[in-house]
């Protein structure tokens, strides 16, 4: 069993902003497996789905970005599952807008979202898909909060697309095999 995690904040203010690409990239899978992401629980909405011989839970915090971790350390001991079949998906200012990083464990380079979560979870050996927004210009919180150009949306719907399939190569095959694949695509 895997968890599928993006991270975002609750509300119709943040919808699509940069901070909320992993929310955006759930509901993009969530739409490429006719899923509903329509349950409250763990402090968040999910769904759940399979993927090849794979049950996954797909997961919305809605503890806002800072406390995401609550919400999936509740939904990983609810459902009994480990740490490395935890896939998290997130913002990061150091990639250009169309591209992504896929890492296995690590620190959480200053995203609080991230940070949160190794403290809950008293681990960092959970999967990573980055997706990257691009580096601010000015004012970091401004950025984060604020919304794509149109172009980078039109780079943006592409990446999500690729998120897609790096997340069911991470089910389906493994995490090397994905960041082989994906590492390296730029859209």
């Amino acid at each position: 069993m895997f968890l599928v995690v993006g991270l975002g904040n609750i509300g119709e203010e943040y919808a699509h902003t940069r901070h909320n690409i992993g929310f955006d990239a759930v509901d993009t899978l969530a739409n490429k497996f006719n899923v509903a992401i329509n349950k409250s629980k763990f402090k968040g909405m999910y769904g759940s789905l399979n993927i090849g011989e794979n049950k996954v839970i797909l997961l919305k915090p809605s503890t806002y970005m800072n406390l995401s971790g609550e919400s999936v350390l509740e939904a990983a001991n609810f459902y009994k599952i480990k740490e490395e079949n935890i896939i998290v998906l997130y913002d990061d200012i150091s990639f250009e807008v169309g591209r992504l990083r896929i890492r296995r464990k690590g620190s959480a380079g200053g995203h609080n979202g991230i940070k949160n979560i190794i403290q809950n979870l008293s681990s960092d050996e959970f999967t990573r898909i980055k997706i990257g927004v691009g580096q601010p210009k000015g004012d970091l919180v401004k950025h984060v909060l604020g919304r794509f150009s149109d172009d980078d949306r039109q780079k943006i719907e592409k990446i999500l697309k690729v998120t897609c399939d790096a997340v069911e190569c991470i089910i389906d095959k493994d995490v090397e095999s994905a960041m082989n694949k994906f590492n390296c695509i730029e859209v």
